[in-house]
């Protein structure tokens, strides 16, 4: 029995924090646009996001003649599954699963997105849908690259490859105080990941007609949803452990109420930057990932793995 509760457990309240995110969201974007937002549905609309949901799953789906069906239905159950599962590892503060190599466990999962993008993209028999999801992939694997390098950084410096390590790790000092430069690219690149703004060009509906899910609706397009924010807690749930995980009590309710503060505070500058800077060219995407983070990010890693080795070498005497 316990092995359906646990889960279920975990599951629950992503889904419940993904649902009033989205209201969070539209509340945001609203006061600074100077528009109310969604305040119709319960007191001060905080019913609106389950009527969002029972709006979507009751509609009807839509599946196009020509599309591979199976494959069309699985693509967005594949993705709503790897944005849960890739919360296995992550500690809050007792993980679902205690792995020695979790981040490498993180960095494995989401790497299996790009395949829920492609195969949407693909079963849906769309021109506009494949070019959508050609250029979502290519912007995924391009951002996972500067992701791994950082994440490899940080690991040099906890000296551990579990996530619980972190918060022992920097109890004297917060690990974005010593390498704030891998922190803001690591920041930069969670938004391109999470296909957010000013990098959500998968989502264009000026230029892609809305990307690779162009031919989704009703259930299948609330699945694709719920993966995005689910990612995107998620992301910042890695940034406040790896970056700001330091915490001064023994309490583990006080400790999972702090990461959550943290990880809650970096979602809302999500919104913050949503609301404040344009959409990217994707030539300007692809020329910040190539020629900027990556060759910096290259650098700091090599610099963090000599740092050891020049510290321990002692000149000989003459």
């Amino acid at each position: 029995m316990l092995l359906f509760i646990f889960p279920l457990c975990y599951i629950i309240p992503i889904l419940l924090a993904v649902a009033f995110l989205t209201l969070i969201e539209r509340k945001v974007l609203g006061y600074m646009q100077h528009r109310k937002g969604p305040n119709i549905v319960g007191p001060m609309g905080l019913l609106q996001p389950i009527a969002d949901g029972v709006k979507l799953f009751i509609k009807e789906p839509i599946r196009p003649a020509t599309s591979s069906q199976t494959l069309f239905l699985l693509a967005p159950t594949v993705a709503l599954a790897l944005a849960l599962i890739i919360w296995t590892p992550i500690p809050m503060p007792i993980s679902f699963s205690d792995m020695n190599l979790g981040i490498l466990f993180i960095l494995a999962i989401s790497s299996l997105t790009v395949y829920s993008i492609l195969g949407s993209g693909w079963a849906s028999n769309s021109k506009y849908a494949l070019i959508g999801a050609l250029r979502a992939v290519a912007q995924t694997i391009s951002y996972e690259v500067t992701l791994a390098l950082i994440l490899l950084c940080s690991i040099l410096i906890s000296g551990s490859f579990t996530l619980q390590n972190f918060y022992v790790s920097q109890e004297p000092l917060w690990l974005i105080v010593p390498i704030w430069p891998l922190a803001a690219m690591w920041y930069i690149s969670t938004l391109a990941e999470t296909n957010r703004a000013p990098f959500d060009l998968t989502e264009g509906e000026s230029e892609l007609v809305s990307g690779f899910n162009v031919e989704y609706a009703g259930g299948p397009f609330a699945l694709f949803f719920l993966a995005e924010y689910a990612n995107i807690l998620m992301m910042n749930s890695i940034s406040s452990v790896i970056f700001l995980g330091s915490t001064a009590t023994i309490f583990l309710a006080l400790t999972t109420a702090t990461m959550m503060t943290k990880a809650s505070l970096l979602s809302m500058v999500f919104l913050w930057i949503r609301a404040s800077y344009p959409r990217f060219r994707y030539d300007q995407l692809m020329h910040l990932v190539w020629k900027n983070f990556l060759p910096l990010t290259l650098a700091l890693t090599i610099w963090h793995i000599s740092l050891p080795t020049a510290l321990l070498y002692t000149p000989p005497i003459t």
